[in-house]
């Protein structure tokens, strides 16, 4: 008769474990909804954010030129930055944009050059061009 009562204590505890962790995972997945309606509600409630800025990275290059150009319908300009490897991309996009668009009236503004200070994997610091060119409406 032990046995019989060890095994049904077990089961019961076993029952029990089981119906606290789906209690306890059903609570974490309730406030998980929670916290991405409230982001999402927040995002729709608050002012549009205002993007005038493409980062150029490995994408296709007219992956950029389609999204500057989406932008500057919505902004008076856009500004396209780079650093190291892209920057050479970065100014493709806005010769396309300037060249291929001049009818529509977009033209190259000022252009920054820069360099930033950034850590490698190895400890070191090394220097890294970058490239803020802006693209107006005209």
């Amino acid at each position: 008769m032990s046995n019989d009562a060890t095994e049904a204590n077990n089961a019961t505890e076993a029952n029990n474990a089981t119906e606290a962790n789906n209690a306890t995972e059903a609570n974490n997945a309730t406030e998980a909804n929670n916290a991405t309606v409230t982001t999402q509600t927040e995002k729709q409630s608050g002012t549009p954010e205002v993007r005038d800025t493409v980062y150029i990275g490995k994408k296709p290059l007219m992956a950029y030129v389609t999204s500057a150009l989406i932008q500057l319908a919505n902004v008076p300009s856009v500004t396209i930055k780079a650093r190291g490897m892209s920057i050479g991309r970065a100014v493709d996009v806005s010769q396309i944009i300037s060249r291929k668009t001049e009818n529509a009236g977009y033209g190259i503004g000022t252009i920054k050059l820069d360099s930033e200070a950034l850590e490698s994997q190895d400890g070191r610091t090394r220097n890294v061009s970058t490239i803020e060119i802006q693209i107006n409406r005209n």
